[in-house]
């Protein structure tokens, strides 16, 4: 490396005509300049320069030398631009980790649009509902909804999302549209908390309630679909129903109340990211934007 950086000083003397507008050109003293090609010489054996105070020639040496390592230094710089660009250009496969129903019901066509712009990615997606450990598994990025528990990991903020109240038509047809948070009480709630309790506000105040059923389940895809089926009161995030509430399979239920918002991370192991996460997570941060 130390020869072709000696090299492609040589060139630059040669173009410049002399040490002094090629030491300007590389950006280092004239004397350093001029020390490095001596040492060049020395080390291969020829008289490549002809020095006066005024000017530098080549030597017939130093001339066939020229031709060469031009052609060497140029075909080195090529190369490195070369590598650079192709470092540069997203390829290769990305393992992300989702959130199974936010990645199914919206996060779907965002990676499907992100996939058409970069073809040379492929992707591997893992939607198992257990948080993976980015320091041992082989993970580019994790999407998660609220905070990491390992401070240790780098957590990029995307998105936040706010939960509303939602149930069917025919739910509360049977059973009545609930006119405060208290009457909340009285309703089949559809839950994936264990403690039982909903925490609400409607900008003035916060009130929490005490929530039960008949269902206790841990997946959210279920509790959708249980709400779609007349079988309670949800609170649940519209990011995550958005299909149900255009086809008016849910309806949302005391509208100027919602739950306490959750922001979804992009996280990393580290912040030394390859251009196919970089790009990734950059295009999430401006569509969920």
């Amino acid at each position: 490396m130390e020869l072709l950086n000696d090299m492609a000083l040589f060139v630059e003397v040669v173009k410049a005509k002399g040490f002094r507008g090629a030491a300007e050109v590389m950006g280092m003293p004239n004397s350093t300049l001029s020390r490095r090609i001596s040492a060049l010489e020395k080390a291969i054996g020829l008289r490549l320069l002809h020095r006066t105070t005024r000017k530098v020639e080549l030597t017939e040496a130093g001339q066939i030398y020229f031709e060469r390592c031009k052609r060497i230094v140029d075909e080195a710089r090529l190369a490195h631009e070369q590598l650079g660009d192709m470092l540069a250009q997203p390829s290769g496969v990305l393992r992300v980790s989702l959130p199974v129903d936010f990645a199914i019901t919206y996060l779907a066509p965002l990676i499907a649009e992100f996939a058409g712009l970069y073809p040379g990615i492929t992707f591997d997606l893992d939607l198992s509902p257990r948080r993976v450990d980015l320091v041992s598994e082989p993970f580019d990025v994790a999407i998660r909804i609220g905070e990491s528990e390992n401070s240790q990991l780098i957590a990029r903020p995307l998105i936040t999302l706010v939960p509303y109240l939602y149930a069917s038509p025919r739910y509360l047809e049977v059973a009545g549209v609930p006119d405060t948070p208290s009457d909340l009480e009285r309703h089949q709630c559809l839950n994936i908390l264990r403690d039982g309790t909903w925490t609400l506000n409607n900008g003035a105040q916060t009130l929490s309630v005490a929530v039960g059923g008949r269902f206790m389940v841990n997946s959210v895809g279920l509790l959708r679909r249980l709400a779609t089926l007349d079988q309670g009161i949800v609170l649940m995030h519209d990011e995550i129903i958005v299909d149900e509430l255009r086809n008016g399979q849910l309806r949302r239920v005391l509208p100027e109340w919602r739950g306490k918002a959750v922001t979804v991370y992009a996280v990393t192991e580290t912040r030394l990211l390859p251009a196919k996460t970089q790009r990734f997570i950059e295009f999430l941060r401006a569509r969920l934007a």
